[in-house]
């Protein structure tokens, strides 16, 4: 049977399509649209113009989900870009009577649950630490023996650092500071004193996978096995916080759609890692979207 699962987030909206077998599946299809709904948020509010940016991508993704004749097996999910507005009941029903699809506004733990969840399909890790940091949040799981004992969400994304402070497309110095001051004030140090120390971190969003491609372009990283270790994260934040010049032509070399995100993304990462001081760093292809998945259809 296949299903197809559309993710609202902050910066991105994602449609993934999978053949689901017993408890198993495979994802056949994606496309992504980069949306940048976080930067349609005024004063707690998305305005008219993100209300219609999601409008016009979930319209785009219904048309190839009715090519594709899966209308009647989608889920729609929606995560901090709807979670963390003032106006989410009537965006919602707006987005509803114009596209036809229920959407389903998770919650922060719901997130970081789900996260945990589709990542231990790609890892079979019983003790850690799980990171998905998103556009306007990010969430933390702490698991031991494969439970989870902490799921929280945390008011910080890459897009939103972005949009609150940094004034040019890569931060100075300047922004850096306001950046990590955001950060250290979004994450609780109560939350950090609970992470196991050199346990495994297991990292998702499009800022982890982003961290781990520039780390294959620095050979820090085998392509086979999607792991680092702090030093070697230090040694991408090198690149990434160095000369401005060969920092922005190597994020576009190769990741050109994350030029203006990954810095304040890789900083939340960083931030996180050096609390954790994690034996490695696991960087997953599988998330919240998996995790869904795992709990609304096998």
């Amino acid at each position: 049977m296949t299903h197809a699962i559309i993710d609202i987030g902050s910066n991105s909206m994602r449609l993934t399509v999978y053949q689901v077998e017993n408890h198993t599946f495979k994802i056949l299809f994606k496309e992504k649209i980069m949306a940048g709904l976080a930067g349609f948020v005024e004063n707690g509010y998305l305005t008219q113009a993100g209300i219609y940016r999601a409008r016009d991508a979930l319209q785009e993704f219904g048309n190839v989900l009715s090519l594709l004749d899966l209308r009647d097996r989608v889920h729609v999910l929606a995560t901090a870009s709807l979670r963390n507005i003032r106006n989410t009941r009537e965006t919602v029903e707006f987005l509803t009577r114009q596209t036809g699809f229920s959407i389903d506004v998770i919650s922060g733990k719901e997130e970081a649950v789900y996260g945990y969840r589709g990542a231990m399909y790609q890892f079979a890790v019983s003790e850690g630490a799980f990171l998905d940091i998103g556009g306007a949040s990010t969430e933390i799981t702490i698991f031991r023996d494969g439970q989870v004992q902490t799921a929280e969400s945390c008011p910080v994304g890459s897009l939103l650092l972005y949009k609150n402070c940094v004034k040019k497309i890569l931060p100075g110095s300047g922004s850096r500071k306001r950046i990590e001051e955001m950060i250290a004030g979004a994450i609780p140090q109560e939350l950090l004193s609970r992470l196991p120390s050199h346990a495994q971190l297991i990292c998702m969003g499009g800022t982890c996978r982003a961290v781990g491609k520039l780390a294959r372009k620095l050979n820090l990283m085998d392509s086979e096995i999607p792991s680092l270790s702090l030093s070697q994260l230090d040694k991408v934040g090198q690149l990434l916080l160095g000369e401005e010049k060969l920092a922005a032509d190597t994020i576009l070399q190769v990741d050109p759609v994350r030029i203006h995100t990954i810095v304040p993304g890789y900083l939340v990462l960083s931030h996180i890692a050096h609390a954790l001081k994690p034996e490695q760093l696991l960087i997953s292809d599988y998330g919240v979207r998996e995790g869904y998945l795992a709990e609304k259809v096998l």
